[in-house]
């Protein structure tokens, strides 16, 4: 399959914030994100793929404005990527089996990794632990 159809297909299941963050490396407005304020346990997967991404355990409110994270569900959920856009260098994540945009991940976390993945809501599906309802970012 071509990327143009590939993208095509992509672009009538997701929303035009989704798809601009997730397929065009975009990032949605600061403290906007569906996401944001989630408190429930669950797991939160790649919008795209279905992909397990972050657990609720390790989402903490680092004020940025963004759900964050202080590490993946595993070492190889999220690929990282140097990114040197808008004059300055920071470390892209992207889901490491779809390869959709999710945000960037910070050495200013807190323990135990140190880490911040801030992730844009809109790249994002939560599964709740308990009910097993999805809510989509």
């Amino acid at each position: 399959m071509s990327n143009s159809s590939h993208n095509g297909d992509i672009k009538k299941t997701l929303t035009e914030m989704q798809f601009f963050v997730t397929q065009e490396h975009g990032t949605e407005p600061p403290f906007t994100g569906q996401l944001l304020h989630n408190k429930r346990d669950g797991l939160y997967h790649c919008l795209v793929c279905n992909t397990p991404l972050f657990r609720s355990e390790t989402k903490y409110d680092s004020g940025c404005g963004w759900p964050s994270f202080f590490e993946p569900v595993d070492s190889n959920a999220v690929r990282y990527l140097n990114d040197y856009s808008h004059g300055m260098q920071r470390t892209e994540i992207r889901c490491a089996h779809c390869d959709a945009h999710l945000g960037h991940v910070f050495p200013d976390g807190p323990r135990p990794t140190g880490e911040r993945y801030c992730v844009n809501s809109a790249s994002l599906s939560f599964t709740d632990g308990q009910s097993g309802e999805q809510t989509k970012g």
